[in-house]
């Protein structure tokens, strides 16, 4: 996600970003499993505080990851290095590597506003911009130079956030006025805009009612026919019901006795809740812990 005020330059090491093209990614089914991130020994901290560590994993292209685990296990810090949003705070340092496609996103010249490009990220809460409905979808599009066709990227971004039908005839109204589930979809509607090829969200419902939260979900569907999609959710029905693969944060200590979030189980998301390799996993899943 690009926020307002961030400076645009061009790329040194990635390649050029093509347009999303629907039909070819309708073709590319979990079955090929074409590796997005590929994420090695990564550990994240801020200042001595060490939130996330030892962490491998692989996501995989057009699936929905979801990423589960109590409080304080570094979930939203996992998400947020996936596309540099930690960058922003200070005190925070990372070791290990993030591979996008082969490419370390932390490598040098690499610039983390293009990483945000193509690797949107939607908040926990709702963040539109005090501007027109219009205004918000339009705003990345018109920061990155992409002004051709407005209207039509406008049009298609609230289309595939299920929204359009709801805001075509006040797009010019403040998208203030939306409630809670229409501004969330407006974020994604936002994110996309771009169109990015992996979608970030950071408990993306929970602090919405349940009809909210369903049509959240029932967008998620959707959109993973397009677009790569991680999701932090502290709701592990919510995993089960939408993700095909889950990783399982912990809390464990090291050789020091140092605390900190840990990687204990990612497969795919049925294997997780009905049959987890690892006893933590189980006792979290079945609500012993968390």
């Amino acid at each position: 996600m690009i926020e307002e005020g961030e400076n645009v330059s061009e790329m040194v090491t990635m390649p050029a970003m093509k347009p999303v093209d629907v039909a070819a990614r309708e073709e590319a089914g979990p079955q090929t499993r074409e590796t997005v991130f590929d994420i090695q020994a990564l550990e994240a901290s801020y200042g001595s505080n060490v939130a996330v560590r030892g962490v491998d994993l692989e996501i995989y292209r057009n699936l929905i990851t979801a990423v589960i685990g109590p409080s304080g296990c570094g979930k939203s810090t996992f998400i947020r290095c996936l596309n540099r949003m930690n960058d922003e705070v200070p005190s925070f340092r990372q070791q290990g590597k993030i591979l996008y496609h082969g490419i370390d996103l932390y490598g040098d010249g690499v610039e983390p506003v293009e990483v945000r490009r193509r690797i949107g990220m939607v908040f926990q809460k709702a963040n539109p911009f005090p501007k027109s409905i219009y205004d918000n979808v339009a705003w990345a599009p018109r920061v990155l130079g992409l002004r051709k066709n407005l209207d039509e990227r406008v049009e298609k971004a609230l289309q595939s956030a299920a929204l359009w039908d709801e805001v075509k005839d006040r797009l010019k109204r403040s998208a203030l006025g939306l409630s809670g589930g229409q501004q969330q979809r407006l974020c994604i509607a936002r994110a996309i805009a771009v169109e990015p090829e992996v979608l970030l969200l950071d408990e993306p419902a929970s602090a919405l009612d349940p009809i909210a939260t369903q049509r959240i979900e029932e967008l998620m569907h959707e959109l993973k026919r397009d677009y790569t999609i991680v999701i932090v959710t502290h709701n592990m029905q919510q995993a089960a019901r939408v993700a095909d693969r889950t990783a399982f944060f912990s809390i464990d200590s090291d050789d020091s006795g140092r605390y900190g979030g840990v990687l204990v189980e990612y497969d795919e998301t049925p294997k997780i809740f009905t049959a987890p390799s690892d006893k933590r996993t189980e006792d979290y899943v079945t609500g012993r812990f968390g």
